[in-house]
């Protein structure tokens, strides 16, 4: 494992000339790698995740995105992009940084954005999502808040409620909307229409054109997982491709 952290491969524009968070600033036209396993996987170990956030790098990621406190806590040692971490905890209804204390957490192990559920869904706290941004922000004023999003209402609430980033994380996934084979690009058009904070595109981005096409519309910067950093699902892919030949 290297002793060094790892170089981002392109300068980001200073922050003084964009009036942005010197954080944002960094991630602003840029790809964001998820370097995240799924429980039971054999990458599924804090090591294998930092040693594939620190190869996203090498290859010009401007920031990672990725979960589980010993997880992030090995990646925000070794590389100098912005790290977005989040917490998954459960697997129906809010589960990404749920609570309030995940969120605390998650701040601690040193990332620069903690991304919560920013869904109108009840969250296991009794907390309200305005609520959770007022917790961290007095816990840990220097942090910012990535709004996982799944509609345009939750957007709308989300930067209302103080979120520094909104995001597509979640479109698809809570019943507001259908899942899109890829990204969701009228939702895309709809939270860029109205957004008065940073849009990061995440979700079912599986090619570099549909990474551009994301920019094109609106996104502030592109969240890249599956489709760079989850072999198993990468090699199903070729693997029914070349089933649906025979």
């Amino acid at each position: 494992m290297p002793t060094e952290p790892t170089e981002s491969a392109e300068p980001a524009e200073p922050a003084e000339s964009t009036g942005l968070h010197p954080v944002l600033a960094r991630l602003k036209g840029g790809l964001i790698a998820s370097a995240q396993a799924y429980p039971g996987e054999p990458m599924r170990d804090p090591r294998t995740m930092d040693q594939v956030a620190q190869a996203c790098v090498a290859g010009g990621a401007a920031g990672i995105r990725a979960q589980g406190l010993a997880d992030l806590a090995l990646i925000c040692q070794h590389v100098k992009v912005p790290v977005i971490g989040l917490w998954k905890d459960g697997h129906e209804g809010v589960f990404i940084t749920p609570t309030l204390t995940h969120a605390i957490a998650v701040a601690a192990t040193g990332c620069q954005i903690v991304a919560i559920d920013a869904t109108r869904r009840p969250r296991p706290d009794g907390l309200t999502f305005a609520q959770t941004i007022a917790g961290l922000k007095e816990a840990r004023p220097e942090t910012l808040v990535m709004a996982d999003c799944g509609s345009l209402e939750d957007a709308r609430m989300a930067q209302d409620c103080g979120a520094d980033i909104v995001g597509t994380t979640l479109a698809g996934y809570t019943g507001e909307r259908p899942k899109t084979e890829g990204p969701d690009v009228e939702l895309i058009d709809q939270i860029a229409a109205i957004a008065q904070v940073p849009l990061v595109v995440e979700g079912r981005v599986h090619t570099p054109a549909q990474a551009a096409v994301a920019l094109d519309h609106g996104a502030f910067a592109v969240v890249v997982g599956t489709a760079i950093t989850h072999p198993t699902t990468i090699t199903s892919w070729f693997v029914d491709a070349l089933a649906a030949r025979g």
